[in-house]
């Protein structure tokens, strides 16, 4: 999930350009008052999103063990994902471009599309035995 981590570590990296002067002070992520804190809690809310999606990916290739085609499948769907979260980002955000809203909108678009395909991924992981409607 390379381009995934691209944008992380952008975000990251961007989180902390902003917010330099008040690395000293963790920001409050329950009710951040300034744009840099809400910057900050916008891509940790994000990476966390980015935990969860990775290990929900593993169960779906663990429950996939014996079943190559599957994998490469599931792969295949991983990878054309990313790239459509990533391009729905920039598209959704580009009103923005230049602003220092923008960073922390695209990490919440991150997160929700995020937390969207996590919930496909752990539907196809608990999938019963038989069920035609998933793989």
């Amino acid at each position: 999930m390379l381009s995934g981590k691209l944008i992380h570590a952008f975000l990251i990296a961007s989180s902390f350009a902003i917010a330099a002067p008040a690395i000293a002070q963790e920001p409050d992520c329950k009710d951040p008052q300034t744009q840099s804190d809400m910057t900050i809690c916008a891509g940790r809310d994000y990476q966390a999103a980015d935990k969860n999606l990775n290990a929900s990916y593993s169960k779906v290739r663990e429950r996939l063990a014996d079943d190559e085609p599957g994998r490469k499948a599931l792969l295949e769907a991983q990878r054309a994902w990313i790239k459509f979260r990533d391009a729905e980002c920039a598209f959704s955000t580009m009103g923005t471009e230049g602003g220092s809203i923008q960073p922390m909108l695209k990490a919440m678009c991150l997160t929700e599309l995020t937390e969207q395909r996590t919930q496909q991924l752990d539907a196809h992981a608990t999938c019963e035995e038989g069920d035609v409607t998933c793989s």
